[in-house]
């Protein structure tokens, strides 16, 4: 009995999937293990295996087999069809781009990510910026053919390769909500702020017992460690495919939450890609259904969960097992203060959830500026300063804790910043719909019990895979279309709560 046409192309994804799975390795390697000095030959690995992943996706044979699955669909079941949309959307993309360009752009990229490391150590931003020129360029190239070939502006598509059915229209009616709102609301919480002071966590904590914190916490959050890892890298980072999850985060041995909640941020990563529907793995429609999902995950577990009351709870007895605390300013109260501690500052990881949009807003706008020429590479620190003074009202000090702080653009990952802001209007839509269906959460999260928080994820966003669009997933998991209206809401209760 001959194999369809469908059933065809589910093997040829299995193999796709694996070459996936292999790059996703090598990556983690080389911000993890590699050797620096081995940047080039790294470069010609990866660019063999995109070379080679590129040339089986777009095979003439890909092709018929799709157009002959597409003319006898009719026995298909749902997340099949759904599978087939999401493999023609992939060779799409894939055919608009020539292989001599995406080779060219791994090699180059694999050359950026070794010399920004080197520039931000040094806060050399010269070391840097013939690099991010040479990768600009590439990733304009390809902007432009994606963006002719899907009917899209160059920007349109790039961020459509990160957040499938997003628009630069939905991005910026977003943006404009959050920009008319937060700027006064942060005043606004600054103000009480002062009126009830923290104290501040003093001390030396040491990495390893840092680490030991953390992998505990994450082990209780339900992160496997069969199938998965925690490194350290210069920036936090998560990769691998659902069977064989690395995560990264750094450690700073005078700030005891800023590796903690790094690890969080992967950790809801990771646990929305081991939530992804198993018997669909190795097909597109088991992928993730794009980087603002993804970091709406991340977001809430970092932000929502990891700076909540309830969160505290759980931890203060972890913080005197592992560093033996104790005095007023390891009290509950104090500890939720210290996490939901606003501050006009310069870095985005480290940033509180009231002005991380703001962070995102400044990236996109200069980002935007570098793809279509109006501003160039060499302008970029003094753009990067004054957006920061703008928008945020601080100067970076050097490029270190400016335009080099985030890896990004040296991976030329451009159309993949606003993904943050998205998931952090995502995050507070969901769990504004969380706690309407578990309303005991916060005891559940108090005591250490993620169970509950995950169950719900899993059934309204994880086990969904690619079969529908993010706006179609927010509306029948919140019952509401996307807007900033649920994390406007969130923040402002949260953030201009009365004194007790």
């Amino acid at each position: 009995m001959s194999t369809s046409p469908y059933a065809q192309l589910e093997q040829e994804w299995r193999r796709l999937h694996a070459f996936h799975g292999a790059l996703a390795l090598l990556r983690w390697d080389a911000a993890v293990m590699m050797p620096r000095g081995s940047a080039d030959v790294r470069g010609e690995q990866l660019a063999a295996l995109e070379t080679e992943h590129h040339a089986l996706l777009t095979a003439p044979r890909i092709t018929r087999l799709l157009d002959r699955a597409q003319a006898n669909a009719q026995g298909l079941e749902d997340w099949q069809l759904a599978n087939l949309r999401e493999m023609r959307r992939q060779r799409d993309h894939a055919i608009a781009t020539p292989v001599s360009l995406i080779s060219r752009l791994a090699r180059a990229t694999s050359r950026a990510e070794v010399r920004w490391a080197e520039a931000r150590r040094q806060n050399n931003f010269d070391l840097f910026a013939p690099h991010l020129e040479e990768v600009l360029n590439l990733v304009r190239d390809k902007a432009a053919l994606l963006g002719q070939a899907l009917g899209l502006p160059p920007h349109d598509a790039l961020v459509d390769e990160f957040s499938p059915g997003v628009s630069t229209a939905d991005i910026e009616a977003i943006f404009k909500a959050l920009s008319r709102r937060l700027p006064s609301l942060i005043r606004e919480t600054l103000a009480l702020q002062a009126q009830r002071p923290s104290m501040p966590l003093t001390g030396k904590f040491a990495p390893g017992k840092q680490r030991a914190l953390v992998v505990e916490v994450m082990r209780s959050i339900g992160f496997p460690f069969d199938r998965g890892r925690l490194d350290e890298s210069e920036h936090p980072f998560t990769e691998g495919v659902p069977g064989d999850i690395r995560i990264t985060t750094r450690f700073d041995n005078a700030d005891l939450f800023s590796g903690l909640l790094g690890a969080l941020h992967e950790t809801g990563h990771a646990m929305y890609d081991l939530g992804l529907p198993q018997s669909w793995r190795d097909q597109p429609v088991g992928r993730d259904r794009g980087m603002a999902l993804e970091e709406s995950q991340s977001l809430l577990l970092e932000m929502i969960v990891g700076r909540s009351r309830a969160f505290v709870r759980y931890l203060r007895p972890q913080l005197e097992k592992h560093f033996a605390v104790s005095g007023p300013e390891w009290e509950l109260e104090n500890l939720y203060r210290r996490l939901t501690h606003v501050q006009r500052s310069l870095i985005r990881v480290d940033a509180d959830e009231l002005t991380y949009p703001l962070h995102i807003l400044v990236r996109y706008e200069i980002e935007k500026k570098l793809l279509s020429g109006e501003l160039a590479v060499r302008e970029l620190p003094e753009a990067w300063d004054a957006g920061m003074e703008q928008r945020l009202e601080v100067r970076p000090t050097g490029a270190a804790d400016g335009c080099l702080q985030d890896i990004h653009w040296a991976l030329g990952s451009f159309g993949y910043f606003p993904s943050y802001a998205l998931g952090a209007v995502i995050a507070a839509q969901l769990w504004e719909s969380l706690r309407s269906h578990i309303p005991e959460i916060d005891e559940q999260i108090g005591r250490g019990e993620f169970g509950g928080l995950f169950d719900w994820l899993r059934e309204q966003v994880h086990s969904l895979g690619a079969k529908v669009s993010v706006k179609e997933l927010m509306k029948h998991a919140s019952g509401q279309p996307l807007s900033a209206n649920a994390l406007l809401r969130y923040l402002e209760a949260k953030y201009l709560e009365p004194a007790s």
